[in-house]
């Protein structure tokens, strides 16, 4: 069992890593919220399995508590502005590694809001992209676009 265990703890970590890498890359030095995080996902299915729910619930209870308030992302939100509002200055190739060199000249922007998993349907949502989007202008205004 500690073996089957190990496995799980194994998937949930290198899956969280995966997503963390892509949509979140500055979570990825916080060890501390990996661990735990992967750690109550792999109990959650473990709990779920032992509960006589079938391995198709067991692993979205598991998805649901590995990825809890992780469903919004500042990254993929800029990477979408720069997409849409600005593809004539930054081509879609680039606009993933201009967003890396954004994020955290913008965290204070989004600090402001309640960034919670359905953060994408709220009013605030809009402001903030109006906001990030007057940002970028700005920033590529005085910077350029290094």
């Amino acid at each position: 069992m500690k073996q089957v265990q190990s496995q799980g703890l194994s998937y949930y970590r290198l899956s969280l890593l995966s997503f963390l890498k892509e949509s979140h890359p500055q979570l990825l030095s916080d060890r501390d919220f990996i661990v735990a995080r992967s750690d109550s996902a792999a109990e959650a299915y473990s709990e779920a399995v032992k509960s006589g729910f079938s391995h198709i619930h067991a692993e979205e209870t598991a998805n649901n508590m590995l990825y809890e308030g992780l469903h919004f992302s500042l990254l993929d939100t800029l990477i979408t502005i720069l997409w849409n509002e600005f593809s004539v200055e930054i081509p879609e190739s680039r606009a993933r590694e201009f967003a890396l060199l954004l994020l955290p000249r913008c965290h204070d922007l989004s600090e402001k809001c309640t960034l919670s998993d359905d953060f994408l349907s709220s009013p605030e949502f809009d402001l903030l992209y109006t906001e990030l989007t007057g940002f970028i202008s700005i920033y590529i205004e005085e910077h350029g676009l290094q």
